[in-house]
C-alpha cells in the first residue's frame, strides 16, 4: 500500500499539466505581431510617408500602382485560431487505475484587409480596411 502513494500522487500531478504554449493559446495571449482594425484606426493617418506605414503595419504583402501610377498597398492577413480543450480525470483503484478524456475544439478563421493609397509626393492620400470574423 506504502508503493501506491507516491505512484498516486505523481499521475495526479502530471494528469492536469499542459505545455506554455497550448497555456497561452487557451488563454489568448497574443504575441504582440498581430495585426487589427484597431492600429490602423488609430496609427495610420492621411499624410504619412511609406516609411512611417511600413514601420506600423510592416511589409505590405501587394505593391502596386494606379491608373495614375500612385502607390496602393494592400495587407492581406488571415489568421485561424484553434482552441482545444481537454479534460482527464483519473480514477484509482486498490490495484489498478484508468484514465477518461474528453475534448473539445473550436476553430475561428480571421482576416483583415487593409489598403493604403498614396499620392504623388509619397504620401497616404486614403486608406481604407475590411475585417471578418467567421
Amino acid at each position: 500500500m506504502k508503493n501506491l502513494l507516491p505512484l498516486t500522487l505523481a499521475a495526479l500531478l502530471l494528469g492536469g499539466c499542459t505545455s506554455a504554449a497550448q497555456h497561452a493559446q487557451d488563454v489568448g495571449i497574443d504575441n504582440g505581431e498581430q495585426l487589427t482594425v484597431g492600429t490602423v484606426q488609430k496609427e495610420i493617418k492621411i499624410g504619412m510617408s511609406g516609411a512611417q506605414v511600413a514601420e506600423v503595419l510592416g511589409s505590405p504583402n501587394i505593391v502596386s500602382t494606379d491608373e495614375q501610377r500612385r502607390e496602393v498597398w494592400v495587407y492581406d492577413k488571415v489568421a485561424t485560431d484553434t482552441v482545444t480543450s481537454s479534460s482527464n480525470s483519473w480514477v484509482f483503484l486498490v490495484l489498478a487505475g484508468g484514465n477518461t478524456s474528453a475534448k473539445a475544439r473550436s476553430t475561428t478563421q480571421r482576416t483583415l484587409t487593409i489598403i493604403i493609397k498614396f499620392d504623388e509626393n509619397n504620401l497616404v492620400r486614403d486608406f481604407a480596411y475590411h475585417s471578418s470574423k467567421f
